[in-house]
C-alpha cells in the first residue's frame, strides 16, 4: 500500500501542472488505479514496472518477457496520472522498433475512454531512436551547434567515398588501405566522444593507426565544407551541445520530465553521456534491457553502462521481467542452460505457461553444401505442411554463409528474402535522394557530384572539375546553359517541396529530372529501376501528413538512418536468411542456426588475447539471442568440413551445442542421412 499511496500522492501533485485538458473521469483511489492497470493482463513485476514512474528505475527485461507493453503501459499510466504526453521521451534502437513503440503507445492512448479528448501530433511522446533524437535536437539548435539547418546526413557509402578520396590525396593506395577499416576506427573513436582534435593525446600506435591518423582531419574538413553530418556525428555533436551548453540543456531536461531508454545495454560511451545530460533533478530515467542480449561491443557498446547503473543512481529501483510469452519451455530451458555459464551478468531464469513444445533438432552434415541443402529442403517440408514461409529464419555468424544457402534455396524453389540488402542503398533510391540533398543543401559537392550529370546532361568530368575548383567563368556559354538549367531544376525542387506533399516532390523529380525517361528505355533493369522508384513515392507518402520543411526533413532523417530491419518490402512470403545480429528484436515460428562450428560460432576471435572478459561472453550471448528468436521449434546445424576463404577444414561441433541438456535435443538426418551412421559424440574429428 505504501507504493499506491505514493502513486497516488504523485498522481494528486503533477496532474495539478497540466490543468488545462487533464480533466480526467477516473477515481483516485489506489484500487482503481491498480484496475486501470490490472485489465490489460500484465503480470505483477510488469505491473509494478509501470506504477514505479517517480525517479529512477532499471528494469532488466528477458527475451520475449513483453518490454515492449510494459513501456507502452507505463507511458500510457503517466498520461493517465497527469503528465503532459509531451513531457515523456522513449528511445531506442531501430527505427523499426521505434515505429512499433510509437504506434501501440499512440493506439493505447486513442483507444483510452479515460481521456477527454484526442491528442494532437505535438502533444504526443517523443519516441525515437538515439540518432533521430540527434537529428531533431540539432535541428532545432542548428545554430547553437554551429550548423545549418539543412545539413546532410551522410550514409556509410558517403564517408567511404570521402575516406577513400582522402587516402588518395595522401598518395596512398586504397586497395592496400583498406577505407572500411579506416572508417571503422573513426566511427569507434567517435563513440567514445573523441574528435579528431583529440587524436595526438591517444595511446594509439602502429602504421596504420597512423594512416588513420592522417585521414581524421582530411575527413573532417571534408564534412563541415559540405554541410554534413556522419551518423556518428549525429551523437556526438549532439553530446558536445548538451555538455558545452546549459541552457540548450536545461531547455530539454524541461522538455522532457520522464525519460525511457530501451535496449540499454547497447549504449556506447556518447549515447550514455546523452541520457546522463538529458536527465533533470527529479531523475525520471527508466532504462530498459538485458546483459544477456550484448552483442555489439564491436560497434562501441558498452556492457557497463547498464552494469553500472545501480552506482550511477543508488536510489534505483531494480525490477525483473523474467516471464517470456514468445518461446516454448524446451527453448527457454535450452536458452537457461547455455547462458548461466557467463559470469558478467545479473543472475535470471526466464519461464513461461506455454507447453514443452518440440526438442531442438541437432543437424551434422558433411559439408556446408550439405548443410545448405537440409536447410532448403527442410523449409520445404515445413511450407508444404503449412509453415508460412515468413515464420521462418535462418540464421548465421557470417555473411559469407549465405552464398550456399543462397544457392540451395533458388535450385529448389523455396521462397527466400536475404535481410541486409538495403532499398537505401540501391543506385536509383540514392539518386533520387541525392536530388532532394543537394536541392536542399547546395554545399553537398558529394550529391552534386552524383546528380549533376545523371541522368546524362552533357556536363562532363571536366567541367565539373572547373565547376568544383571555382572555374566556372572559363566555361563555354553552352556549358553555362546547361549548368543553369540544372540549377533551375534544383530551384524548382525546392519550391515543390516547400508548396507539396512529399509524395508529390518525388514524383516531381523522378519526372523532371529526365531519370523516367532514362529508366523507361532501359530494358528489364530500368523498368526495375522505375519500379523502385515509385516504391519509393510510396514511402515518402507516410510523411504527407506533414508540412513543408517538416515533412522534408523527417523524410530525409529516416531515409538515412534505415537499418538492416526496415527493408522496404517486408510483405514478402518469404524465409528471411540473415546474420544472428540482424536478427535481434525479431521472433519467428521455426529458427535455423547454420554454422554451429567451434571456430565460426563462437568466432575464432574469442581466443584473442587482447579482448576483454566481456567481449569473450559475447558470443555465448550471441547464441543465446539466436535460439531465443524462437517460438516453437529450433534446428541446430554444422559441417563436418567447410570451405573458408578456399580452404577446406575439418571442424569440431560448437561447444555451444554440448552446453544444451541432452534430454532438450534429438538429432535429425542431413544429407543422405549422413549423421545415422554415426552417433553426434562419436564423430571422428
Amino acid at each position: 500500500m505504501a507504493l499506491l499511496s505514493h502513486v497516488t500522492s504523485g498522481f494528486r501533485s503533477v496532474s495539478t501542472l497540466y490543468p488545462p485538458w487533464f480533466s480526467l473521469a477516473i477515481d483516485l483511489s489506489p484500487y482503481a488505479i491498480v484496475c486501470s492497470v490490472a485489465h490489460n493482463s500484465l503480470n505483477s513485476e510488469q505491473k509494478r514496472a509501470v506504477l514505479t514512474t517517480e525517479g529512477p528505475v532499471l528494469i532488466l527485461a528477458g527475451a520475449g518477457a513483453g518490454k515492449t507493453k510494459t513501456i507502452t503501459e507505463r507511458i500510457r499510466h503517466l498520461v493517465l496520472s497527469g503528465v503532459a504526453p509531451s513531457k515523456i521521451l522513449a528511445i531506442t534502437f531501430t527505427n523499426k522498433a521505434a515505429k512499433e513503440m510509437r504506434e501501440r503507445v499512440e493506439r493505447r492512448l486513442a483507444e483510452d475512454p479515460d481521456l477527454n479528448r484526442p491528442i494532437s501530433m505535438h502533444e504526443r511522446p517523443f519516441v525515437s531512436t538515439f540518432h533521430s533524437l540527434g537529428v531533431h535536437i540539432l535541428r532545432e539548435q542548428a545554430v547553437n551547434a554551429g550548423l545549418k539547418r539543412h545539413f546532410t546526413i551522410f550514409d556509410r557509402d558517403d564517408s567511404k567515398k570521402v575516406v577513400k578520396d582522402a587516402l588518395v590525396s595522401l598518395g596512398l593506395d586504397p586497395k592496400t588501405h583498406d577505407p572500411n577499416a579506416v572508417l571503422s576506427i573513426i566511427s569507434k573513436l567517435k563513440g567514445r566522444g573523441l574528435n579528431a582534435s583529440d587524436w595526438n593525446n591517444l595511446d594509439e600506435g602502429g602504421y596504420f593507426m597512423d594512416v588513420v591518423g592522417q585521414v581524421w582531419p582530411i575527413y573532417e574538413k571534408v564534412l563541415e565544407k559540405e554541410n554534413a553530418l556522419d551518423f556518428d556525428d549525429l551523437l556526438l555533436k549532439t553530446s558536445n551541445l548538451l555538455r558545452e551548453n546549459e541552457s540548450v540543456r536545461n531547455h530539454y531536461r524541461n522538455t522532457w520530465r520522464y525519460i525511457h531508454i530501451d535496449e540499454y545495454q547497447d549504449t556506447n560511451r556518447v549515447q550514455y553521456e546523452i541520457s546522463q545530460m538529458l536527465v533533470g533533478p527529479e531523475k525520471n530515467l527508466c532504462v530498459v534491457g538485458d546483459i544477456d542480449q550484448n552483442i555489439y561491443s564491436w560497434r562501441g557498446a558498452d556492457i557497463k553502462n547498464i552494469l553500472a547503473f545501480e552506482s550511477d543512481y543508488p536510489e534505483a529501483q531494480v525490477i525483473t521481467l523474467e516471464e517470456n510469452y514468445r518461446s516454448t519451455k524446451t527453448i527457454l530451458e535450452a536458452a537457461n542452460a547455455v547462458i548461466e555459464k557467463n559470469k558478467i551478468r545479473r543472475k535470471k531464469n526466464l519461464f513461461t505457461s506455454n507447453d514443452d513444445g518440440e526438442k531442438i533438432s541437432l543437424c551434422p552434415n558433411m559439408d556446408e553444401v550439405g548443410e545448405a541443402n537440409f536447410i532448403a529442403e527442410k523449409a520445404k517440408t515445413l511450407i508444404d505442411g503449412g509453415v508460412p514461409a515468413d515464420e521462418m529464419a535462418v540464421l548465421y555468424r557470417a555473411n559469407f554463409q549465405s552464398r550456399v544457402l543462397e544457392e540451395a534455396f533458388m535450385t529448389l524453389g523455396v521462397p527466400y528474402q536475404i535481410l541486409g540488402t538495403r532499398f537505401f542503398e540501391r543506385k536509383e533510391i540514392k539518386d533520387l535522394i541525392s536530388y532532394l540533398r543537394v536541392a536542399l543543401n547546395p554545399e553537398c559537392l558529394s550529391d552534386l557530384k552524383r546528380v549533376i550529370n545523371t541522368p546524362a546532361r552533357g556536363i562532363g568530368k571536366t567541367s565539373v572539375v572547373k565547376i568544383f575548383s571555382g572555374g566556372e567563368e572559363s566555361l563555354p556559354p553552352a556549358m553555362k546553359a546547361k549548368l543553369n538549367k540544372f540549377r533551375s531544376l534544383l530551384s524548382k525542387i525546392v519550391e515543390t517541396s516547400k508548396e507539396n506533399k512529399v509524395s508529390d516532390t518525388i514524383l516531381f523529380i523522378i519526372k523532371e529530372s529526365g531519370l523516367e525517361d532514362e529508366w523507361k528505355e532501359g530494358g528489364e533493369d530500368g523498368a526495375a529501376r522505375l519500379e523502385n522508384a515509385y516504391e519509393l513515392v510510396n514511402f515518402a507518402a507516410r510523411y504527407d501528413h506533414l508540412i513543408g520543411e517538416e515533412a522534408v526533413s523527417s523524410f530525409l532523417t529516416d531515409a538515412a538512418l534505415q537499418s538492416d530491419q526496415d527493408e522496404m518490402k517486408e510483405e514478402q512470403k518469404a524465409v528471411r536468411l540473415m546474420t544472428v545480429h540482424s536478427a535481434k528484436g525479431l521472433e519467428f515460428d521455426v529458427v535455423f542456426v547454420a554454422g554451429l562450428e567451434d571456430g565460426l560460432f563462437p568466432h575464432q576471435r574469442i581466443n584473442e588475447s587482447n579482448i576483454s572478459p566481456e567481449e569473450a561472453e559475447e558470443e555465448r550471448r550471441l547464441f543465446y539471442v539466436a535460439i531465443t528468436r524462437a517460438r516453437k521449434k529450433i534446428f541446430l546445424t554444422y559441417a563436418q568440413v567447410r570451405t573458408v576463404f578456399g580452404r577446406q577444414q575439418v571442424n569440431m561441433p560448437s561447444e555451444f551445442i554440448f552446453d544444451i541438456p541432452e534430454n532438450l535435443t534429438e538429432e535429425e538426418a542431413g544429407e543422405e542421412g549422413w549423421q545415422k551412421r554415426k552417433p553426434l559424440l562419436e564423430i571422428d574429428f
